[in-house]
């Protein structure tokens, strides 16, 4: 089991940045993927970024070069930096932790808003 807790959204104006914090309840060493998922009104959720236990980062094509996913292992803590921020930015931002220990199981946190204004 694992308790993700999301912060840092929030309203920022087209080409403003934001850094979206997620704290894990237990060791990031622990969970073989962390990601960031995000989903619009109307729209599915998507994967924007993910990084695995082993350093490996993927993006979604429309954040390339604009976002960036990190992780502070000592506070058992990942983090994506959003910087040139766009109005279809605008969603709600899901942290997810993807875990293999025989079965799979996904676990998400509460979402954070963020709301980028043209």
């Amino acid at each position: 089991q694992v308790q993700l807790v999301e912060s840092g959204g929030g309203l920022v104006q087209a080409g403003g940045s934001l850094r979206l914090s997620c704290a894990a309840s237990r060791s990031i060493f622990s969970i073989n993927r962390m990601g960031w998922y995000r989903q619009a009104p109307g729209k599915q959720r998507e994967l924007v970024a993910a990084l695995t236990l082993g350093g490996s980062t993927n993006y979604a094509d429309s954040v390339k070069g604009r976002f960036t996913i990190s992780r502070d292992n000592a506070k058992n803590t990942v983090y994506l930096q959003m910087n040139s921020l766009k109005p279809e930015d605008t969603a709600v931002y899901y942290c997810n932790a993807y875990i293999v220990v025989g079965a799979i199981k996904d676990y998400w946190g509460q979402g954070t808003q963020v709301t980028v204004s043209s």
